[in-house]
């Protein structure tokens, strides 16, 4: 465990490719996006955490980046990880992998990809020679006048 007391405000405890940990909270090394160190640990109520939610609706925030750079911190302030921390991050980040367009870099879906409505598929359209009867009087009908009956 590091004392966080001891050191500069500035000096950095941990970093991955996207996170670092500093004395005073944690940051996204290309946005700047910050966490204060005593809001980390905030919850939604229950047992659920508060940033992995809030952060699932980023396009920019990576789960795995976030995660490792996440319990890093918790680790260096001094605050216990629970079963909900990784309920929280399952929830917000999705169980799946993702697949086709909705695929990131580190492969599952963000929460702000599952709530976004997606556009409904075309209606399909029969080919221009297939007739369909509508009812069984047309059907009949067509029968009739194919045979010669009728007009």
């Amino acid at each position: 465990m590091v004392d966080c007391d001891a050191l500069d405000a500035d000096e950095v405890l941990f970093a991955n490719e996207e996170w670092r940990v500093l004395t005073d909270g944690l940051e996204h090394r290309q946005t700047g996006y910050f966490i204060d160190r005593a809001a980390i640990a905030r919850r939604r109520g229950d047992v659920l955490w508060e940033w992995p939610f809030h952060l699932a609706e980023k396009r920019w925030c990576a789960p795995r980046a976030l995660h490792e750079a996440f319990v890093a911190a918790l680790d260096l302030f001094g605050i216990a990880v629970d079963t909900g921390l990784a309920s929280s991050f399952a929830l917000a980040f999705g169980l799946r992998p993702a697949t086709g367009g909705a695929a990131r870099q580190d492969g599952f879906v963000a929460l702000g990809d599952v709530l976004k409505p997606h556009r409904s598929a075309a209606r399909k359209r029969m080919p221009v020679g297939d007739v369909r009867a509508t009812s069984r009087r047309e059907t009949g009908d067509r029968q009739r006048i194919s045979a010669g009956i009728g007009n």
